[in-house]
């Protein structure tokens, strides 16, 4: 059965069909606040605050864009009221990357343990404003029409802002890249850590 059936039926107050699409959105949902937020446990909570909307809010759902788009503007949107409730405190880095990250650009070594911990620090490093159309362009696959609707953002604004984005994770890498081949052979992580976006 298709999302918009199932949607459909959710509407109409069928739990079971509301279990079905939990099923086909919960793990991409709390993978993409976990990239978002950085923090495994809010990305946890936040998907189960997403889902208790979508369930309330069903019957608001109009078919003018995909259920999943539906689905992952109101993550985006908890994830971006709490990162503002929380911007006294500092971010915490990403551990992991349950999905495998590429830009479109270069890709990279998954199995260098080092260079994806620089790219989880470098993503959550990020604006949100930069990181969040990054995220949902390179990890989520969505098209940059569909980030737009999502974000309800002119187009030239996400192409723009995945672009910046994509730069500021690429000259970072580089410069990490760089000070490490650099060093002479003392452990120094705060060299890399310091760099700035």
């Amino acid at each position: 059965m298709d999302e918009q059936a199932l949607m459909e039926r959710v509407k109409e107050g069928d739990e079971s069909a509301f279990c079905q699409l939990l099923g086909l959105y919960k793990d991409k949902i709390v993978n993409f606040l976990y990239q978002v937020t950085g923090d495994y446990q809010l990305a946890v909570d936040l998907s189960q605050e997403t889902f208790l909307r979508v369930y309330f809010k069903a019957k608001k759902y109009r078919p003018i864009a995909p259920v999943s788009a539906w689905i992952y503007s109101i993550a985006a949107n908890l994830a971006r009221t709490e990162k503002k409730k929380r911007s006294r405190h500092p971010s915490v880095p990403l551990e992991e990357i349950t999905n495998d990250y590429s830009s479109g650009s270069y890709s990279l070594d998954h199995n260098d343990p080092g260079l994806m911990r620089n790219v989880r620090m470098a993503l959550n490093r990020l604006h949100p404003r930069y990181r969040i159309p990054v995220i949902l362009k390179d990890v989520e696959g969505f098209s940059q029409e569909e980030i737009a609707r999502l974000l309800k953002l002119p187009l030239g604004t996400v192409k723009a802002r995945i672009s910046r984005g994509r730069e500021y994770l690429r000259r970072w890498l580089e410069e990490g890249r760089e000070i490490k081949n650099r060093k002479d052979g003392h452990e120094n992580e705060t060299e890399i850590d310091n760099l700035e976006l």
